[in-house]
């Protein structure tokens, strides 16, 4: 039987979800999402990819600052949900919220839990070297991203995969995962799993001191940081006091020298082990070019140091 849903959702991680929910024969009664948000150059308000997407397919949307508001409660209530489907929200449901749909609310998460809580399972997942990661369709409870696990699927890590690409194939997984467990969701065979302690990590959002690039630690490090925070908001070096943004980049054999020196051109680094050459590259106000395209106007000889 098609359930009746309300979907809570912000980043661009759920909009597949929110799509495939929309071409199915369930019913969507209301999608909640974040604010919209100053954004751009112009610090124009800007809605959420999921409120865009939804008021494109004619969905009522609502974009509280919280969700222990009165009135959103009260609508949530009188719309008498089955099912509440969470995905990239970035919001805590209280409660309140998760006792008001008759089946209660799931959350696809892209992660292989319990490994990778929190907000930034898919850059940590490459940052640390995973060979596998994948996406978890979860019952949720009071704790962050500690529910019984409904299904999950699991999918290998591209050895050059970045997490922008790694983001879009996940995304499509947890779409297609939700609308495959539904049916067993609504007719009360669904298996929820609990997560087991062992093994239980966080993902914490990324900030600034995640973006730094640091020679001295491996060319292989260096590669899944950058990997790991492609394409934005990228990781950086400084170069001739300018910051650059490393976009692409790739772990070679070459000449030994100090941490952070151009041993070989066009862009190849010396690090603490191995060498990085840098491929790709961002300049500040600039569009990405290659290094080639760098060293054509802003030199970056043999001998340089960055830091």
């Amino acid at each position: 039987m098609p359930l009746r849903l309300v979907f809570f959702g912000s980043a661009a991680f759920a909009v597949p979800a929110l799509a495939a929910l929309a071409r199915s024969p369930h019913r969507l009664l209301l999608v909640l999402s974040q604010p919209p948000r100053p954004a751009g150059r112009g610090l124009k308000e800007r809605p959420t990819p999921v409120h865009e997407v939804a008021q494109r397919l004619g969905l009522p949307v609502r974009t509280p600052e919280s969700l222990r508001e009165p009135a959103i409660l009260e609508e949530l209530r009188a719309l008498a949900p089955d099912l509440g489907v969470v995905a990239a929200y970035g919001l805590i449901l209280p409660e309140a919220v998760l006792r008001i749909p008759r089946l209660g609310c799931v959350n696809l998460h892209a992660s292989l839990l319990p490994r990778w809580r929190g907000a930034a399972p898919i850059q940590r997942a490459i940052l640390a070297g995973d060979p596998v990661t994948g996406v978890c369709l979860m019952q949720m409870d009071r704790g962050l991203d500690t529910g019984p696990v409904l299904a999950r699927r699991e999918t290998p890590i591209g050895p050059r995969e970045t997490a922008g690409e790694l983001h879009d194939r996940l995304a499509a997984m947890a779409a297609e995962l939700l609308l495959e467990e539904l049916p067993a969701i609504e007719g009360g065979t669904a298996r929820a799993t609990p997560q087991p302690e062992d093994g239980a990590s966080y993902a914490a959002k990324l900030g600034p001191e995640d973006q730094r690039l640091d020679f001295a630690q491996s060319a292989i490090a260096l590669d899944r940081r950058i990997r790991a925070l492609a394409p934005a908001p990228g990781a950086f070096c400084f170069a001739r006091g300018e910051r650059l943004v490393v976009l692409e980049a790739e772990p070679r054999e070459g000449p030994r020298g100090e941490p952070g020196t151009v041993v070989a051109p066009p862009l190849v680094v010396a690090c603490g082990e191995g060498a990085l050459a840098l491929l790709r590259v961002k300049r500040a106000g600039r569009k990405a070019m290659s290094a080639e395209e760098l060293q054509r106007g802003f030199p970056l000889p043999v001998g340089t140091h960055l830091e």
